[in-house]
């Protein structure tokens, strides 16, 4: 720098060399300054503000957003704390791998905190989940519902893209030349400096503008280190006149830009509310299932009570052999039901762990409260049921040839989410987001036929230019007099481009495919119009039929308990065979089995009528908002 400051006083020449090299040194420094680590942060911050205001424009609310995931995971910490096999540093994370020669970032990614579910603190031993915390377990650790937030951050940075594309420009470029030149009579040899700052816009009018101050500098490292120097001021503007000029014509990619970023926050709210259903729909299913291990056990246990029973009225000659033979058979079937309903449960538990994004030989399992806290409800049902029996007319009395009565299922006892058609049918249509994203895409089809229609007609293009001062690139210029910048004297031109509609077969293929596309959007949302009805009242269809299947059950199991009773006192009266007492067993572990399915059943219909009107309300997360028929929400 002291040597630089000294050629300018020293020599007016060298002024301009001086001030380019500064100009280098401080292009050179600014970039030193900006470290991938403060694009990447600042790139982030933008993505994040575009989220929370598209958010806001999408679903009147806005929440936390980030897809920085946590490193204490509880995937993670099942790898560690459990010592479960991995394959590489990869199966912990990003963080946990090891930095490669030139990463651009010392300290990213980096371990962060967060991703801790509530009460799930110890997990060395084997740990139980409740269905809460299976929802935030999914939300944290699920492949999938990573994937899906990296779609919306990624519509945000496309976004962000489109609208930088209104925004002034500016350039900055530094180009050094060494050359030999040998067809003279000496050989002389020297470098080439120039540089260029400058700016451009492109306005929503559809003109660009941009303008640059060029300078070049050609310096002998020979002849004495003579030199010269050019500096020019360039200009130039484009201006659509016909086709391509219209404000709503330029901003077709930000509109659509902007569009695509609300539909991607709409489409993860629905994930979301599909996510939440599904882990709800896989918990309750892998509980059922323990359920079916737990009567299937008792069973075994009764066949084997029942096979030595028949042994011994057997020895006492009080029933034949043959019998004594069915029932070590039936014993046999017993435990191989007993065997096959455990592997089960094994399988479905891994593949509910692999879908909440855990390790499948993670020591994990489901809290089975989970179920006696429906089936607390059924037992409630059962009671009344047996209370309304207790008060029927004696069957003795009913006449045989009395008209018998078939009653279609009703809504006495229905519950609260059974609500009318119309009713569920106007909150899916008013909350549902697919619907929402199927009717914005008709209106994105219009426009995309006004854009189609535009490209048809002629091209009428206003190009100007301005050139002033002049250049000193080459090295034989090294001994001409450097330039000067002078406002007033320079090179201006102006070109008026018309091109007419001769020939659009490409634009006509466009425009008449366009419209095709409209015809398709439109046919779009009315299949999900249709796919909407249909889904809402087949979860209708399926609240009722699980209702009246769970009471249905429920008096199963009372009647099918009855039986073994009454078979075993027949039994030992001598008035019953052991193959009644093995049918009445058949039919109670069969009925037990139903009425556990019909009870998951119901819970995951209830479930699903609010999936399918939209009013699931599922937060940052994973934990959802069940929908009140009255209007108000509950947690």
């Amino acid at each position: 720098m002291k040597n630089i400051s000294h050629n300018i006083f020293k020599n007016k020449k060298l002024d301009v060399k001086a001030f380019l090299a500064a100009g280098l040194i401080a292009l050179i420094t600014s970039q030193i300054g900006c470290s991938p680590a403060k694009y990447r942060s600042d790139m982030d911050k933008t993505a994040g503000k575009i989220i929370t205001e598209k958010q806001l424009e999408a679903t009147g609310k806005t929440s936390q957003f980030s897809i920085e995931r946590p490193s204490d995971i509880l995937r993670r910490r099942l790898l560690k704390d459990q010592k479960l096999p991995t394959s590489s540093k990869a199966s912990f994370g990003t963080d946990a791998l090891q930095k490669i020669e030139h990463w651009p970032e010392k300290d990213y990614p980096v371990a962060t905190n967060g991703g801790n579910v509530a009460e799930v603190n110890d997990v060395n031993n084997s740990i139980t989940i409740s269905l809460l915390q299976a929802l935030q377990i999914g939300a944290y650790n699920s492949f999938d519902y990573q994937t899906q937030k990296e779609k919306v951050f990624q519509s945000a940075l496309s976004l962000e893209l489109e609208r930088y594309a209104f925004r002034n420009t500016f350039i900055a470029q530094v180009q050094n030349l060494l050359s030999t030149d040998t067809t003279g009579n000496r050989t002389v040899s020297g470098t080439i400096t120039s540089g260029n700052v400058g700016v451009s816009r492109k306005f929503e009018s559809g003109a660009e503008v941009s303008s640059a101050l060029a300078i070049d500098l050609a310096n002998l490292l020979t002849l004495g280190g003579a030199s010269s120097v050019g500096i020019a001021g360039e200009g130039s503007i484009s201006i659509p006149l016909l086709r391509g000029s219209g404000r709503h014509i330029v901003r077709e990619p930000l509109t659509q830009a902007e569009r695509n970023t609300i539909y991607s926050i709409w489409n993860f709210e629905r994930y979301k509310e599909e996510f939440a259903v599904n882990i709800a729909s896989k918990y309750l299913a892998v509980l059922q299932q323990l359920d079916s291990i737990k009567n299937s056990e008792a069973d075994y246990r009764s066949r084997i009570a029942s096979a030595k029973r028949s042994r011994s009225l057997a020895d006492a000659g009080r029933i034949q052999e043959i019998e004594v033979d069915q029932a070590v058979q039936n014993e046999l079937s017993s435990r191989q039901r007993w065997i096959t309903a455990t592997q089960s449960y094994k399988r479905q538990l891994d593949s509910f762990k692999v879908f909440l994004g855990l390790p499948p030989d993670a020591a994990i399992e489901l809290d089975p409260n989970e179920l006696k806290v429906l089936a607390s409800s059924m037992e409630q049902i059962i009671r009344r049921m047996n209370v309304q029996e207790a008060n029927l007319p004696d069957s003795n009395q009913v006449l045989i040839n009395e008209l018998v009565e078939v009653l279609e299922p009703d809504y006495k006892n229905a519950g609260p989410y059974e609500m009318e058609e119309a009713t569920a049918m106007k909150l899916a249509f008013d909350n549902r987001y697919d619907l929402k994203s199927a009717d914005g895409a008709v209106y994105d089809s219009q426009r995309a036929v006004i854009v189609a229609a535009d490209a048809l007609g002629a091209e009428l293009t206003f190009l100007g230019s301005a050139d002033i001062g002049s250049r000193r690139n080459r090295i034989a210029d090294t001994t001409a007099d450097n330039s000067r910048f002078v406002a007033n004297r320079g090179v201006f031109s102006t070109l008026l481009t018309l091109d007419l509609p001769l020939d659009r077969t490409t634009e006509s293929i466009d425009y008449r495919n366009s419209l095709i596309g409209l015809e398709q959007s439109v046919r779009n949302i009315q299949a999900t119009e249709d796919t909407i009805k249909t889904e809402v009242r087949n979860a209708l269809r399926d609240l009722l039929e699980a209702r009246e299947n769970m009471h249905i059950q429920a008096k199963a199991v009372s009647v099918a308990e009855k039986r073994v009773k009454s078979v075993n006192m027949f039994l030992d009266a001598g008035r019953a065979q052991i193959r009644d007492l093995l049918e009445a067993q058949d039919s109670l572990l069969a009925a037990q089995n139903s009425l556990t399915a019909a009870v998951v059943n119901y819970r995951t219909a209830e479930l699903a009528i609010q999936r399918d009107t939209g009013v699931l309300e599922v937060d940052e997360k994973g934990l959802w908002k069940e929908y009140q028929p009255g209007g108000n929400q509950n947690d």
